[in-house]
């Protein structure tokens, strides 16, 4: 049985709609039929609330469907090859070689402390800088 027949029937167990799962749920009813037609999958917030909604085990979920397996196991893999896709790390890297290969004294070891944060907090940096553009977009 794969995850979209294991979903509707634990759905029409409950004697439920696929409207009332939605909004138990809080997401749209379309959401539920895609699950249950295997056009989409849940993601993994949406896979713990039904586990819950439903008093079974995640494992117990997903294990009888070999292609949700499949899925998982090439997200991962993608997720991989994506930590070193991100223009943080590549800046960093630069700031670093450039900290570590020019003789400006405490500059060039600022340079290299600061390429060695970029690599690590790139992503904060980021929401924080497009935070603070938001909330000034707001008092202009």
């Amino acid at each position: 049985m794969n995850l979209g027949e294991q979903l509707q029937s634990l759905r029409e167990g409950k004697n439920m709609s696929r409207e009332e799962l939605s909004q138990e749920m809080n997401v749209s009813r379309q959401a539920v039929y895609k699950w249950e037609n295997n056009k989409g999958y849940p993601d993994i917030e949406n896979l713990i609330k039904l586990s819950e909604f439903y008093n079974i085990t995640l494992d117990e979920l997903i294990k009888r469907d070999q292609q949700f397996q499949k899925k998982i196991s090439i997200d991962e893999k993608e997720k991989k090859f994506e930590e070193f896709s991100d223009p943080g790390f590549y800046i960093g890297i630069l700031l670093v070689f450039i900290g570590l290969f020019t003789e400006l004294g405490s500059f060039s070891v600022g340079l290299t402390i600061l390429g060695f944060f970029t690599i690590v907090f790139y992503d904060d940096f980021k929401k924080l800088f497009l935070d603070l553009k938001k909330d000034f977009m707001k008092r202009s």
